[in-house]
């Protein structure tokens, strides 16, 4: 229960600052863990990204707002952190389906949208089977992109990434420079508080990188996932990894990055590993 009271702790943090800036480190240290797990965590248990979340929170209020015909609708939009009244009438609009001006008016149905309490939900019907491994620090050499610390504004990087890779002809390239354990394409997310965000396509290798670049993987404890079938089916697993497995494994994440293990190179019925960093939970 300590684990969900973290999260908990987290939505407290949130709404004491809808109207100033929301840390997302600091989300990430309350619950014990680094900025970009805290977003996956939030978002596999929410079913809703955070800066979505907190934009649904923030409109929520300034609804209630509006509705003060002594409040102007520009000392609103910034007391909710919009400089500009276009980008706070967009927002409005996309949550609300109305502009905020017309909020002014009685009868203008708004939404609202309560703040997430949460609990732990009875599941694990069906068995998911892991292993945990402890293992040294290895080296990958491979293509990166740049991911935004907002995981939302990175939807479209991670998949655009592994298109361009397999038209250019950089997966078989690398392929043929694997020589290390993991033995696999790896899709390895780098993205710990101190450091640029980073996701790359890579294998483990001890051979000159040459156009390729190189990163070095930490030495971690890691929760071993298997599984099979396609990009859509790792995505169903790591949400039971993170909904099901963590808040009763007695582990919670590590410093390390997420590594998808790709054991072979059929995309529709892909056999494949998540490797999720773990350290014993802190009493």
């Amino acid at each position: 229960m300590e684990w969900v009271e973290r999260l908990n702790q987290s939505i407290l943090y949130i709404e004491e600052h809808l109207t100033s800036e929301i840390d997302y480190e600091r989300l990430g240290q309350i619950a014990c863990c680094s900025a970009y797990h805290y977003q996956r965590m939030f978002t596999y248990m929410a079913g809703v990204t955070l800066a979505e979340y907190i934009r649904r929170r923030k409109m929520s209020l300034a609804a209630v707002d509006l509705q003060d015909n002594h409040k102007k609708i520009i000392d609103i939009a910034e007391k909710y952190g919009y400089s500009s009244p276009t980008a706070f009438n967009r927002a409005f609009q996309s949550i609300h389906g109305v502009v905020p001006s017309a909020v002014k008016s009685e009868g203008v149905p708004v939404k609202s949208f309560p703040p997430i309490t949460f609990m732990m939900a009875v599941k694990g019907a069906d068995a998911l089977n892991y292993r945990i491994e402890t293992k040294d620090a290895f080296r990958i050499i491979g293509r990166s992109a740049p991911l935004h610390k907002e995981v939302e504004q990175n939807f479209m990087v991670v998949p655009q990434l592994w298109q361009d890779a397999a038209m250019n002809g950089t997966i078989q390239k690398l392929a043929g420079m694997m020589d290390a354990p993991p033995m696999g394409l790896l899709g390895v997310s780098a993205c710990n508080d101190d450091e640029a965000w980073k996701y790359f396509i890579a294998v483990s290798s001890t051979k000159n990188s040459g156009e390729f670049e190189e990163y070095t993987v930490p030495a971690s404890t890691w929760a071993i996932f298997p599984g099979s079938g396609t990009s859509h089916s790792i995505q169903k697993l790591e949400q039971r990894i993170i909904t099901e497995w963590l808040p009763t494994s007695g582990y919670e994440y590590a410093d390390a990055p997420d590594l998808e293990v790709y054991l072979n190179s059929d995309p529709q019925n892909a056999q494949y590993e998540v490797w999720i960093p773990v350290r014993k939970r802190q009493s």
